[in-house]
């Protein structure tokens, strides 16, 4: 069964068609910048530009970046404000003519790994964790999607997000070393474990990629796993949700 999945992002919205008994791409992955502003309508009108690069006529897999319920946006992320209470799988249906499925962004990523990388076959409650310009997460237990599961949300000091603490845009921003900002993800992973003890963590973001140089300032409590999938996961996951 193949399935186009397509991942939006604040700066590009990627797509490719994918086998989903493989996990792998049968097509090239294509990408288009996301409009400024990306309002529904224009964003609408992107990804039938989209559709109509694969000439695809069949369901469609789409990770959003906010929190979604029942193909509704709950906020707008790096968006447009505009977005909240928007239905996106109705929005892009009308846009096509063909049937969306659309999730969170974190959690389309997260069932890439649980059922292609470094996930697959694992019990408990396993976090997917993507360390990039935020902190994404997606939770599974015994192999089931908890969606919307936000991490990066949770509050640190002075009620600002820890994601603005312990993010990779974090350590670039503020020119950290990688002894400095691991101390910074160690109290988060600390932060993670005493809220729900996970099993697993499996790590994934281009912060993954150079786990070595920061791995000895960790004393997590709970297992880490690099993620395999990398940058395809979000394309792979949401067509995964889209054959659902």
């Amino acid at each position: 069964m193949e399935i186009l999945g397509i991942d939006i992002g604040g700066s590009g919205i990627k797509g490719a068609i994918v086998n989903l008994n493989t996990g792998q791409f049968v097509s090239e992955r294509h990408r288009i910048p996301t409009p400024k502003p990306a309002t529904p309508q224009v964003m609408a009108n992107t990804i039938k530009e989209l559709v109509a690069f694969f000439n695809w006529q069949g369901a469609v897999g789409c990770g959003f970046p906010t929190i979604i319920s029942d193909g509704t946006c709950m906020g707008y992320g790096n968006l447009h404000e505009d977005w909240v209470g928007v239905n996106t799988a109705k929005l892009f249906k009308n846009a096509t003519g063909l049937d969306f499925t659309v999730i969170n962004d974190a959690d389309a990523a997260g069932l890439a790994e649980m059922n292609f990388g470094a996930g697959k076959g694992k019990k408990g409650l396993v976090l997917t964790i993507t360390v990039g310009t935020g902190i994404g997460s997606g939770a599974f237990f015994n192999g089931e999607l908890l969606p919307n599961f936000e991490l990066g949300q949770l509050l640190y000091k002075n009620g600002k997000l820890i994601e603005l603490y312990a993010s990779d845009a974090a350590r670039k921003r503020e020119d950290l070393n990688y002894k400095r900002w691991g101390k910074r993800f160690n109290f988060f992973l600390n932060y993670i474990h005493t809220i729900v003890a996970p099993s697993l963590i499996i790590l994934g973001g281009g912060i993954s990629n150079k786990f070595y140089k920061y791995e000895k300032y960790l004393d997590s409590k709970t297992p880490i796993l690099i993620a395999k999938a990398q940058n395809n996961a979000g394309i792979i996951g949401a067509a995964i949700a889209g054959g659902r």
